[in-house]
Protein backbone atom coordinates (compact mmCIF):
# COMPACT_ATOMS: atom_id res chain seq x y z
CA UNK A 1 0.00 0.00 0.00
CA UNK A 2 1.19 3.63 -0.76
CA UNK A 3 1.32 6.17 1.26
CA UNK A 4 -0.87 8.13 -0.88
CA UNK A 5 -3.92 5.50 0.04
CA UNK A 6 -2.30 5.29 3.68
CA UNK A 7 -4.93 7.15 5.43
CA UNK A 8 -7.80 6.30 3.32
CA UNK A 9 -7.21 2.89 3.97
CA UNK A 10 -7.35 3.63 7.39
CA UNK A 11 -10.77 5.86 6.85
CA UNK A 12 -12.30 2.54 5.81
CA UNK A 13 -11.72 0.54 8.78
CA UNK A 14 -13.62 3.33 10.89
CA UNK A 15 -16.68 2.84 8.56
CA UNK A 16 -16.09 -1.14 9.14
CA UNK A 17 -15.95 -0.60 12.72
CA UNK A 18 -19.40 1.27 13.26
CA UNK A 19 -20.54 -1.44 11.41
CA UNK A 20 -18.86 -4.71 13.54
CA UNK A 21 -20.83 -6.42 16.24
CA UNK A 22 -21.70 -4.95 18.93
CA UNK A 23 -18.56 -6.66 21.07
CA UNK A 24 -16.64 -4.16 19.26
CA UNK A 25 -17.79 -1.91 21.73
CA UNK A 26 -16.52 -3.82 24.56
CA UNK A 27 -14.27 -1.66 26.94
CA UNK A 28 -11.04 -3.30 26.69
CA UNK A 29 -8.76 -0.44 25.02
CA UNK A 30 -5.45 -1.06 23.19
CA UNK A 31 -4.35 1.93 24.26
CA UNK A 32 -1.13 1.19 26.53
CA UNK A 33 -2.49 -2.22 26.55
CA UNK A 34 0.03 -5.15 26.89
CA UNK A 35 0.64 -8.27 24.94
CA UNK A 36 -0.54 -10.17 28.21
CA UNK A 37 -3.43 -8.22 29.00
CA UNK A 38 -4.39 -8.93 25.23
CA UNK A 39 -3.93 -12.40 25.24
CA UNK A 40 -5.88 -12.68 28.16
CA UNK A 41 -8.69 -10.78 26.92
CA UNK A 42 -8.41 -12.58 23.67
CA UNK A 43 -8.82 -15.95 25.80
CA UNK A 44 -11.45 -14.47 27.53
CA UNK A 45 -13.75 -13.29 24.51
CA UNK A 46 -13.78 -9.67 25.93
CA UNK A 47 -12.16 -8.58 22.27
CA UNK A 48 -11.68 -10.20 18.73
CA UNK A 49 -8.14 -9.88 17.22
CA UNK A 50 -10.51 -8.19 14.33
CA UNK A 51 -11.52 -5.32 16.82
CA UNK A 52 -7.71 -5.10 17.82
CA UNK A 53 -6.86 -4.33 14.14
CA UNK A 54 -9.69 -2.01 14.07
CA UNK A 55 -9.30 0.00 16.94
CA UNK A 56 -5.32 0.18 16.05
CA UNK A 57 -6.33 1.45 12.31
CA UNK A 58 -8.37 3.82 14.04
CA UNK A 59 -5.49 5.45 16.24
CA UNK A 60 -3.32 5.27 12.91
CA UNK A 61 -5.68 7.36 10.94
CA UNK A 62 -6.60 9.68 14.04
CA UNK A 63 -2.90 10.55 14.57
CA UNK A 64 -0.74 9.83 11.52
CA UNK A 65 -1.12 12.63 10.07
CA UNK A 66 0.81 14.27 13.14
CA UNK A 67 3.11 11.98 13.72
CA UNK A 68 4.02 10.05 10.53
CA UNK A 69 4.81 6.51 11.73
CA UNK A 70 4.08 4.51 8.90
CA UNK A 71 5.06 4.15 5.42
CA UNK A 72 2.96 1.05 5.00
CA UNK A 73 -0.80 -0.47 5.83
CA UNK A 74 -1.60 -4.58 5.08
CA UNK A 75 -3.87 -4.71 3.40
CA UNK A 76 -5.03 -8.04 4.14
CA UNK A 77 -4.81 -7.37 7.56
CA UNK A 78 -8.97 -7.58 8.49
CA UNK A 79 -8.61 -11.24 6.60
CA UNK A 80 -5.50 -11.97 8.98
CA UNK A 81 -7.04 -10.67 11.82
CA UNK A 82 -10.54 -13.17 11.23
CA UNK A 83 -8.35 -15.90 10.28
CA UNK A 84 -6.57 -15.70 13.60
CA UNK A 85 -9.95 -15.11 15.18
CA UNK A 86 -11.41 -18.50 13.22
CA UNK A 87 -7.96 -20.82 14.13
CA UNK A 88 -9.12 -19.08 17.90
CA UNK A 89 -12.34 -20.97 17.76
CA UNK A 90 -11.48 -23.70 16.65
CA UNK A 91 -9.05 -24.42 19.30
CA UNK A 92 -5.76 -23.95 17.96
CA UNK A 93 -4.08 -21.08 19.08
CA UNK A 94 -0.57 -21.38 17.34
CA UNK A 95 2.22 -19.19 20.24
CA UNK A 96 2.21 -16.62 21.88
CA UNK A 97 1.14 -13.85 20.01
CA UNK A 98 -1.57 -15.30 18.15
CA UNK A 99 -3.90 -12.54 16.84
CA UNK A 100 -1.92 -9.76 18.38
CA UNK A 101 -0.97 -6.67 15.66
CA UNK A 102 2.96 -5.87 15.60
CA UNK A 103 4.76 -3.54 13.04
CA UNK A 104 8.25 -4.08 11.23
CA UNK A 105 10.66 -1.77 10.23
CA UNK A 106 10.57 -1.42 6.62
CA UNK A 107 14.06 -2.86 5.62
CA UNK A 108 12.51 -6.30 7.05
CA UNK A 109 11.12 -8.10 3.68
CA UNK A 110 7.33 -9.29 3.90
CA UNK A 111 6.01 -10.02 0.47
CA UNK A 112 2.49 -8.70 1.38
CA UNK A 113 3.65 -5.15 1.73
CA UNK A 114 6.55 -3.13 0.01
CA UNK A 115 9.93 -3.36 1.75
CA UNK A 116 11.71 -0.23 0.90
CA UNK A 117 14.26 0.77 3.32
CA UNK A 118 12.88 4.50 3.05
CA UNK A 119 15.04 4.49 -0.26
CA UNK A 120 13.53 5.77 -3.69
CA UNK A 121 14.69 3.31 -5.72
CA UNK A 122 12.86 0.37 -3.89
CA UNK A 123 9.41 2.45 -3.63
CA UNK A 124 6.81 0.09 -4.06
CA UNK A 125 9.01 -3.35 -3.92
CA UNK A 126 7.78 -6.22 -2.83
CA UNK A 127 10.85 -9.03 -2.38
CA UNK A 128 10.19 -12.49 -3.28
CA UNK A 129 10.33 -13.87 0.01
CA UNK A 130 9.63 -13.40 3.52
CA UNK A 131 12.51 -12.80 6.20
CA UNK A 132 13.08 -15.29 8.55
CA UNK A 133 11.43 -13.40 11.32
CA UNK A 134 8.56 -12.79 9.95
CA UNK A 135 8.23 -16.27 9.23
CA UNK A 136 8.86 -16.70 12.66
CA UNK A 137 6.57 -13.89 13.90
CA UNK A 138 3.40 -15.94 11.39
CA UNK A 139 3.93 -18.92 12.89
CA UNK A 140 3.39 -17.56 16.22
CA UNK A 141 0.32 -16.06 15.49
CA UNK A 142 1.39 -12.61 15.31
CA UNK A 143 -0.85 -10.13 12.82
CA UNK A 144 2.02 -7.81 11.11
CA UNK A 145 0.13 -4.37 10.87
CA UNK A 146 2.29 -1.97 9.28
CA UNK A 147 5.74 -1.32 8.10
CA UNK A 148 7.00 1.73 10.31
CA UNK A 149 8.99 5.23 9.17
CA UNK A 150 13.09 4.43 9.29
CA UNK A 151 15.97 6.77 8.46
CA UNK A 152 16.66 5.32 4.90
CA UNK A 153 18.69 2.36 4.29
CA UNK A 154 19.07 2.22 8.37
CA UNK A 155 21.15 5.87 7.88
CA UNK A 156 23.89 4.71 6.14
CA UNK A 157 23.41 7.31 2.78
CA UNK A 158 24.55 10.65 4.07
CA UNK A 159 27.38 11.40 6.29
CA UNK A 160 29.68 14.71 6.05
CA UNK A 161 29.62 17.19 4.88
CA UNK A 162 25.62 17.09 4.88
CA UNK A 163 24.34 14.28 7.14
CA UNK A 164 20.93 12.62 7.34
CA UNK A 165 18.85 13.35 10.22
CA UNK A 166 17.09 10.42 12.06
CA UNK A 167 13.56 9.06 11.09
CA UNK A 168 14.30 10.81 7.28
CA UNK A 169 13.72 9.15 4.29
CA UNK A 170 13.04 9.66 0.51
CA UNK A 171 10.42 7.70 1.03
CA UNK A 172 8.44 8.94 3.93
CA UNK A 173 10.23 12.15 4.79
CA UNK A 174 9.94 12.78 8.70
CA UNK A 175 8.83 10.61 11.64
CA UNK A 176 7.65 12.63 14.19
CA UNK A 177 8.06 12.29 18.54
CA UNK A 178 4.84 11.84 19.82
CA UNK A 179 6.40 13.44 23.00
CA UNK A 180 6.74 16.59 21.12
CA UNK A 181 5.65 16.42 17.37
CA UNK A 182 6.41 19.71 16.49
CA UNK A 183 8.62 20.65 13.73
CA UNK A 184 12.36 22.19 15.16
CA UNK A 185 11.31 26.29 14.40
CA UNK A 186 15.64 27.46 14.22
CA UNK A 187 16.09 28.52 10.73
CA UNK A 188 19.17 26.26 10.64
CA UNK A 189 17.74 22.95 10.49
CA UNK A 190 13.89 24.18 9.34
CA UNK A 191 13.62 21.39 7.04
CA UNK A 192 10.78 19.30 8.45
CA UNK A 193 13.00 17.42 11.26
CA UNK A 194 10.99 17.15 14.38
CA UNK A 195 11.82 19.53 17.32
CA UNK A 196 12.49 16.79 19.70
CA UNK A 197 14.61 13.96 17.56
CA UNK A 198 12.76 10.44 17.32
CA UNK A 199 16.42 8.39 17.97
CA UNK A 200 18.40 5.96 15.66
CA UNK A 201 17.08 4.35 12.30
CA UNK A 202 14.55 2.22 13.68
CA UNK A 203 10.82 4.04 14.73
CA UNK A 204 9.68 3.87 18.12
CA UNK A 205 7.19 6.22 17.22
CA UNK A 206 3.76 3.88 16.59
CA UNK A 207 4.60 1.73 19.84
CA UNK A 208 4.67 4.53 21.94
CA UNK A 209 1.44 5.71 20.54
CA UNK A 210 -0.33 3.03 20.38
CA UNK A 211 -0.56 2.22 16.44
CA UNK A 212 0.20 -1.69 17.61
CA UNK A 213 1.55 -3.88 20.19
CA UNK A 214 4.97 -3.72 19.26
CA UNK A 215 7.30 -3.24 16.87
CA UNK A 216 10.66 -4.76 15.29
CA UNK A 217 13.64 -2.94 14.93
CA UNK A 218 17.10 -3.20 13.64
CA UNK A 219 20.80 -2.05 15.29
CA UNK A 220 24.10 -1.80 13.79
CA UNK A 221 25.22 0.71 16.23
CA UNK A 222 22.53 2.24 18.28
CA UNK A 223 18.90 1.94 15.92
CA UNK A 224 17.13 -0.04 18.69
CA UNK A 225 18.40 1.84 21.38
CA UNK A 226 18.46 4.94 20.73
CA UNK A 227 14.61 5.39 19.33
CA UNK A 228 13.96 3.06 22.61
CA UNK A 229 15.40 5.57 24.70
CA UNK A 230 13.84 8.84 22.77
CA UNK A 231 10.43 7.40 22.71
CA UNK A 232 10.59 5.77 26.15
CA UNK A 233 10.23 2.48 25.05
CA UNK A 234 11.79 -0.96 26.23
CA UNK A 235 14.65 -2.10 23.85
CA UNK A 236 15.87 -5.35 23.40
CA UNK A 237 19.37 -5.03 20.79
CA UNK A 238 20.36 -9.22 21.12
CA UNK A 239 23.76 -10.63 20.39
CA UNK A 240 24.26 -10.30 16.82
CA UNK A 241 23.06 -14.21 15.64
CA UNK A 242 20.50 -14.25 18.56
CA UNK A 243 18.02 -13.66 15.64
CA UNK A 244 18.52 -14.35 11.74
CA UNK A 245 19.61 -11.32 9.57
CA UNK A 246 17.58 -13.25 6.32
CA UNK A 247 15.46 -11.11 4.59
CA UNK A 248 17.10 -7.87 6.08
CA UNK A 249 18.29 -4.80 3.85
CA UNK A 250 21.99 -4.79 5.73
CA UNK A 251 24.68 -2.32 6.13
CA UNK A 252 26.95 -4.71 7.74
CA UNK A 253 27.08 -8.86 8.87
CA UNK A 254 29.57 -7.78 11.41
CA UNK A 255 26.79 -5.86 13.82
CA UNK A 256 23.87 -6.06 12.23
CA UNK A 257 20.83 -7.55 14.22
CA UNK A 258 17.04 -7.30 14.33
CA UNK A 259 15.50 -6.65 17.98
CA UNK A 260 12.23 -6.02 20.05
CA UNK A 261 10.63 -2.49 20.67
CA UNK A 262 8.00 -2.42 23.07
CA UNK A 263 6.02 -0.68 26.32
CA UNK A 264 7.12 -2.71 29.05
CA UNK A 265 10.37 -5.64 29.43
CA UNK A 266 7.68 -8.40 29.84
CA UNK A 267 6.42 -7.51 25.69
CA UNK A 268 9.68 -7.41 24.88
CA UNK A 269 10.91 -11.06 26.11
CA UNK A 270 7.63 -12.49 24.37
CA UNK A 271 8.62 -10.78 21.31
CA UNK A 272 12.44 -11.63 21.15
CA UNK A 273 11.61 -15.34 21.61
CA UNK A 274 9.21 -15.04 18.69
CA UNK A 275 11.76 -13.17 16.83
CA UNK A 276 14.43 -16.36 17.60
CA UNK A 277 14.20 -19.01 15.59
CA UNK A 278 14.03 -22.71 16.96
CA UNK A 279 17.38 -24.05 15.66
CA UNK A 280 20.18 -21.96 13.55
CA UNK A 281 19.12 -20.54 9.90
CA UNK A 282 21.32 -21.84 7.21
CA UNK A 283 21.11 -18.60 5.87
CA UNK A 284 22.67 -17.10 8.23
CA UNK A 285 25.66 -18.68 9.94
CA UNK A 286 25.66 -16.26 12.90
CA UNK A 287 22.67 -18.02 14.40
CA UNK A 288 24.61 -21.02 16.00
CA UNK A 289 26.50 -18.00 18.49
CA UNK A 290 23.67 -18.58 20.93
CA UNK A 291 21.54 -21.01 22.10
CA UNK A 292 18.01 -19.93 22.55
CA UNK A 293 16.36 -20.91 26.00
CA UNK A 294 13.87 -23.80 26.01
CA UNK A 295 10.99 -23.02 24.77
CA UNK A 296 12.59 -19.88 23.54
CA UNK A 297 10.48 -18.52 26.65
CA UNK A 298 12.35 -15.83 27.85
CA UNK A 299 9.35 -14.85 30.07
CA UNK A 300 10.83 -17.02 32.78
CA UNK A 301 13.22 -14.41 33.66
CA UNK A 302 11.19 -11.70 34.59
CA UNK A 303 11.98 -11.93 37.92
CA UNK A 304 11.19 -9.09 40.63
CA UNK A 305 13.73 -9.90 42.64
CA UNK A 306 16.27 -10.39 39.62
CA UNK A 307 18.66 -7.35 41.28
CA UNK A 308 19.36 -8.71 44.17
CA UNK A 309 23.12 -10.13 44.02
CA UNK A 310 23.69 -8.86 40.50
CA UNK A 311 27.01 -7.22 40.29
CA UNK A 312 26.36 -3.91 38.26
CA UNK A 313 29.35 -1.87 36.80
CA UNK A 314 29.29 2.15 36.72
CA UNK A 315 32.29 3.27 33.81
CA UNK A 316 32.11 6.66 34.40
CA UNK A 317 35.27 7.68 32.24
CA UNK A 318 33.09 8.98 29.23
CA UNK A 319 30.11 8.20 29.50
CA UNK A 320 29.25 9.64 33.14
CA UNK A 321 32.09 12.40 33.01
CA UNK A 322 34.84 14.08 30.88
CA UNK A 323 37.79 11.79 29.38
CA UNK A 324 40.60 12.85 27.95
CA UNK A 325 40.92 11.72 24.67
CA UNK A 326 44.68 10.85 23.24
CA UNK A 327 45.64 13.38 20.61
CA UNK A 328 42.85 15.82 21.17
CA UNK A 329 42.68 19.01 22.96
CA UNK A 330 39.70 18.93 24.24
CA UNK A 331 37.56 16.32 26.69
CA UNK A 332 34.85 14.50 25.76
CA UNK A 333 31.72 13.04 26.99
CA UNK A 334 30.00 13.43 29.98
CA UNK A 335 26.19 14.47 30.97
CA UNK A 336 24.60 17.25 31.90
CA UNK A 337 23.68 17.77 35.70
CA UNK A 338 20.16 16.93 35.05
CA UNK A 339 20.98 13.61 33.15
CA UNK A 340 23.39 13.21 35.90
CA UNK A 341 21.50 13.39 38.65
CA UNK A 342 18.67 10.88 36.76
CA UNK A 343 21.66 8.35 36.77
CA UNK A 344 22.37 9.07 39.99
CA UNK A 345 18.63 7.83 41.10
CA UNK A 346 18.92 4.89 38.98
CA UNK A 347 22.19 3.72 40.91
CA UNK A 348 20.19 4.60 43.91
CA UNK A 349 17.58 2.06 42.87
CA UNK A 350 20.11 -0.46 41.95
CA UNK A 351 21.41 -0.24 45.17
CA UNK A 352 18.15 0.02 47.14
CA UNK A 353 16.92 -3.63 45.55
CA UNK A 354 20.15 -5.47 46.60
CA UNK A 355 22.08 -5.11 43.30
CA UNK A 356 26.42 -4.91 43.68
CA UNK A 357 26.84 -1.68 42.18
CA UNK A 358 31.02 -1.26 41.23
CA UNK A 359 31.74 2.23 41.05
CA UNK A 360 33.52 3.04 38.74
CA UNK A 361 34.49 0.20 36.84
CA UNK A 362 36.41 1.59 34.18
CA UNK A 363 36.70 0.37 30.74
CA UNK A 364 40.60 -0.01 29.45
CA UNK A 365 40.28 0.97 26.30
CA UNK A 366 38.67 4.20 27.25
CA UNK A 367 41.32 5.18 29.93
CA UNK A 368 44.17 3.90 27.69
CA UNK A 369 46.42 7.48 26.76
CA UNK A 370 48.19 5.58 23.77
CA UNK A 371 45.86 6.70 20.72
CA UNK A 372 46.47 3.23 19.21
CA UNK A 373 44.58 1.54 21.50
CA UNK A 374 42.06 3.68 22.52
CA UNK A 375 38.51 3.70 21.69
CA UNK A 376 37.73 7.15 21.86
CA UNK A 377 40.46 7.88 19.19
CA UNK A 378 38.90 4.89 16.90
CA UNK A 379 35.49 5.93 15.32
CA UNK A 380 33.77 4.32 12.44
CA UNK A 381 34.48 5.97 8.73
CA UNK A 382 31.33 7.99 7.83
CA UNK A 383 31.07 10.62 5.49
CA UNK A 384 33.44 12.64 2.84
CA UNK A 385 35.70 13.43 5.99
CA UNK A 386 36.71 9.64 5.85
CA UNK A 387 37.14 8.69 2.25
CA UNK A 388 40.26 6.83 0.79
CA UNK A 389 43.01 8.67 1.68
CA UNK A 390 41.71 10.22 4.92
CA UNK A 391 40.65 7.01 6.98
CA UNK A 392 43.80 6.04 9.01
CA UNK A 393 42.10 6.85 12.01
CA UNK A 394 38.74 5.18 11.34
CA UNK A 395 37.55 1.50 11.25
CA UNK A 396 36.71 0.95 7.56
CA UNK A 397 33.96 -2.42 8.68
CA UNK A 398 30.86 -0.21 8.13
CA UNK A 399 31.83 1.05 4.59
CA UNK A 400 33.33 -2.12 3.59
CA UNK A 401 30.86 -3.86 4.94
CA UNK A 402 27.92 -2.27 3.23
CA UNK A 403 29.22 -2.73 -0.46
CA UNK A 404 29.65 -6.57 0.44
CA UNK A 405 26.92 -7.39 2.29
CA UNK A 406 24.12 -4.62 0.45
CA UNK A 407 25.23 -6.61 -2.88
CA UNK A 408 25.00 -9.94 -1.71
CA UNK A 409 21.50 -9.18 -0.65
CA UNK A 410 20.26 -7.50 -4.12
CA UNK A 411 21.52 -11.10 -5.35
CA UNK A 412 19.15 -12.72 -3.34
CA UNK A 413 16.62 -10.88 -5.45
CA UNK A 414 17.19 -12.25 -8.89
CA UNK A 415 15.48 -10.56 -11.33
CA UNK A 416 12.92 -8.72 -9.03
CA UNK A 417 15.76 -6.58 -7.45
CA UNK A 418 15.09 -3.36 -8.91
CA UNK A 419 18.76 -2.23 -8.86
CA UNK A 420 21.64 -4.87 -9.08
CA UNK A 421 24.56 -3.33 -7.59
CA UNK A 422 25.25 -0.52 -4.82
CA UNK A 423 27.22 1.30 -8.08
CA UNK A 424 23.73 0.93 -9.62
CA UNK A 425 21.64 2.16 -6.39
CA UNK A 426 23.66 5.18 -6.57
CA UNK A 427 23.57 5.91 -10.18
CA UNK A 428 19.90 5.73 -9.57
CA UNK A 429 19.85 8.14 -7.10
CA UNK A 430 21.90 10.73 -8.97
CA UNK A 431 19.51 10.34 -12.32
CA UNK A 432 16.21 10.89 -9.81
CA UNK A 433 17.60 13.74 -7.76
CA UNK A 434 14.77 16.16 -8.55
CA UNK A 435 12.16 13.70 -7.53
CA UNK A 436 14.15 13.78 -3.91
CA UNK A 437 16.48 10.54 -3.87
CA UNK A 438 19.59 12.69 -2.41
CA UNK A 439 17.91 15.49 -0.18
CA UNK A 440 21.11 15.08 1.54
CA UNK A 441 23.56 13.52 -0.49
CA UNK A 442 24.82 9.95 -0.45
CA UNK A 443 28.38 10.48 0.96
CA UNK A 444 28.70 7.18 2.99
CA UNK A 445 27.17 5.36 0.04
CA UNK A 446 30.06 6.92 -1.85
CA UNK A 447 32.85 5.84 -0.19
CA UNK A 448 31.85 2.31 0.61
CA UNK A 449 31.30 2.26 -3.36
CA UNK A 450 34.86 2.93 -2.87
CA UNK A 451 35.93 -0.02 -1.24
CA UNK A 452 37.47 -2.87 -3.01
CA UNK A 453 36.50 -5.86 -1.94
CA UNK A 454 39.38 -7.98 -2.84
CA UNK A 455 42.29 -5.45 -2.41
CA UNK A 456 41.17 -3.49 0.61
CA UNK A 457 39.87 -7.26 2.20
CA UNK A 458 43.60 -7.10 4.39
CA UNK A 459 42.28 -3.64 5.65
CA UNK A 460 38.73 -4.33 6.15
CA UNK A 461 40.62 -7.64 8.16
CA UNK A 462 42.87 -5.36 10.73
CA UNK A 463 40.16 -3.22 11.41
CA UNK A 464 37.54 -5.36 12.35
CA UNK A 465 39.98 -7.02 14.44
CA UNK A 466 41.03 -3.73 16.32
CA UNK A 467 36.99 -3.02 16.69
CA UNK A 468 36.58 -6.43 18.61
CA UNK A 469 40.07 -5.41 21.22
CA UNK A 470 39.22 -1.95 21.46
CA UNK A 471 35.62 -2.53 22.12
CA UNK A 472 35.50 -6.45 23.47
CA UNK A 473 38.81 -8.10 25.00
CA UNK A 474 40.07 -4.85 25.96
CA UNK A 475 36.55 -3.03 26.96
CA UNK A 476 33.73 -4.11 27.57
CA UNK A 477 34.89 -7.57 28.23
CA UNK A 478 38.38 -6.50 30.16
CA UNK A 479 35.96 -4.81 32.85
CA UNK A 480 33.15 -7.45 33.34
CA UNK A 481 35.51 -10.21 33.87
CA UNK A 482 38.04 -8.20 36.34
CA UNK A 483 34.88 -6.97 38.57
CA UNK A 484 33.05 -10.37 37.62
CA UNK A 485 29.93 -8.26 36.43
CA UNK A 486 26.49 -9.28 35.58
CA UNK A 487 26.03 -5.90 33.42
CA UNK A 488 27.51 -2.45 32.65
CA UNK A 489 24.94 0.36 33.33
CA UNK A 490 25.33 3.04 30.76
CA UNK A 491 23.32 6.44 30.13
CA UNK A 492 20.74 6.16 27.22
CA UNK A 493 21.91 4.69 24.55
CA UNK A 494 25.34 5.95 25.14
CA UNK A 495 27.11 2.49 25.24
CA UNK A 496 25.84 1.00 21.91
CA UNK A 497 28.95 1.87 19.91
CA UNK A 498 31.25 -0.02 22.36
CA UNK A 499 28.68 -2.96 22.80
CA UNK A 500 27.78 -3.29 18.81
CA UNK A 501 31.37 -3.93 17.84
CA UNK A 502 31.52 -7.21 19.18
CA UNK A 503 27.75 -7.84 18.93
CA UNK A 504 27.02 -7.91 22.70
CA UNK A 505 23.36 -7.25 24.04
CA UNK A 506 21.54 -4.29 25.71
CA UNK A 507 18.17 -3.84 27.39
CA UNK A 508 17.15 -0.03 28.18
CA UNK A 509 14.19 1.02 30.69
CA UNK A 510 12.95 3.79 30.76
CA UNK A 511 13.64 6.40 33.88
CA UNK A 512 12.38 9.55 33.09
CA UNK A 513 12.50 12.95 31.51
CA UNK A 514 15.72 15.54 30.81
CA UNK A 515 15.33 18.62 29.10
CA UNK A 516 15.66 18.53 25.10
CA UNK A 517 18.83 20.47 24.65
CA UNK A 518 19.09 20.58 21.41
CA UNK A 519 23.12 20.75 19.08
CA UNK A 520 24.44 23.70 17.56
CA UNK A 521 21.90 26.60 18.38
CA UNK A 522 19.25 26.98 21.02
CA UNK A 523 15.47 26.79 20.69
CA UNK A 524 13.83 30.79 20.22
CA UNK A 525 12.41 32.53 22.50
CA UNK A 526 9.40 31.47 23.38
CA UNK A 527 9.13 28.29 22.34
CA UNK A 528 8.49 26.03 24.82
CA UNK A 529 10.39 22.60 24.01
CA UNK A 530 9.12 19.44 25.80
CA UNK A 531 11.38 17.11 28.05
CA UNK A 532 12.99 14.21 26.06
CA UNK A 533 12.36 10.33 27.59
CA UNK A 534 15.19 8.73 28.80
CA UNK A 535 16.12 5.21 29.50
CA UNK A 536 18.88 3.62 31.53
CA UNK A 537 20.97 0.64 29.82
CA UNK A 538 21.84 -2.78 30.72
CA UNK A 539 24.73 -4.25 28.48
CA UNK A 540 26.46 -7.67 29.03
CA UNK A 541 28.70 -10.26 26.72
CA UNK A 542 27.53 -12.04 23.91
CA UNK A 543 24.43 -14.23 24.91
CA UNK A 544 23.40 -12.75 28.27
CA UNK A 545 20.08 -11.86 27.30
CA UNK A 546 18.46 -14.14 29.97
CA UNK A 547 20.37 -12.46 33.03
CA UNK A 548 19.62 -8.72 31.48
CA UNK A 549 16.15 -9.49 30.94
CA UNK A 550 15.84 -10.36 34.59
CA UNK A 551 17.97 -7.44 35.83
CA UNK A 552 15.55 -4.76 33.72
CA UNK A 553 12.36 -6.59 34.80
CA UNK A 554 13.90 -5.86 38.68
CA UNK A 555 14.58 -2.30 37.73
CA UNK A 556 11.25 -1.93 35.78
CA UNK A 557 9.07 -2.93 38.72
CA UNK A 558 10.92 -0.99 41.40
CA UNK A 559 10.89 2.29 39.19
CA UNK A 560 7.46 2.23 36.49
CA UNK A 561 8.78 5.66 34.74
CA UNK A 562 7.29 4.90 31.79
CA UNK A 563 4.59 8.01 31.23
CA UNK A 564 2.31 7.49 28.14
CA UNK A 565 2.82 10.42 25.37
CA UNK A 566 -0.20 13.28 25.66
CA UNK A 567 -0.58 15.85 22.52
CA UNK A 568 -3.70 17.24 20.62
CA UNK A 569 -5.75 14.67 22.99
CA UNK A 570 -3.97 12.08 22.19
CA UNK A 571 -5.87 9.17 25.05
Amino acid sequence: MTRASLLATTAAAAALSLAAPAAAQAPFSVVEASIPEMRAALEQGRVTSRELVIQYLLRIATYEETLNAVLAVNPGVLAEADARDRERREGKVRGPLHGIPVALKDNIHTTDMPTTGGALAFEGFVPPYEATLVRNLREAGAIVLAKTVMTELANWIAGSPTPMPTNYSAVGGYGRNPYDPRRDPRDATADGRPALATGGSSSGIGTAASFWAANVGTETSGSILSPANQNMLVGIKPTVGRISRRGIIPITADQDTAGPMARTVTDAAILLGVLESAAPDPDDAATRTCAPPPGRDYTKFLNPNGLKGARIGIPRAFFYGEARVPGREKPAGGLNKETAALMEEAIAVLKAQGAVVVDPAEIPSVLVTDPAKSFLAWGMCSGTDNAKGKDAACSVVFKYGMKRDFNAWLETLGAAAPVKSLTALRLWNLEHTRAGSLRYGQSNLDISDEMDLVADRRRYEADRAKDLALAGSNGIEAVMMAHRLDALLFPGGSGASIAARPGYPTVIVPIGFVPNAPQGSPFPAGFDAKPAPYGASFTGLGCSEPRLIEIAFAFEQATKKRVPPRFGGLP
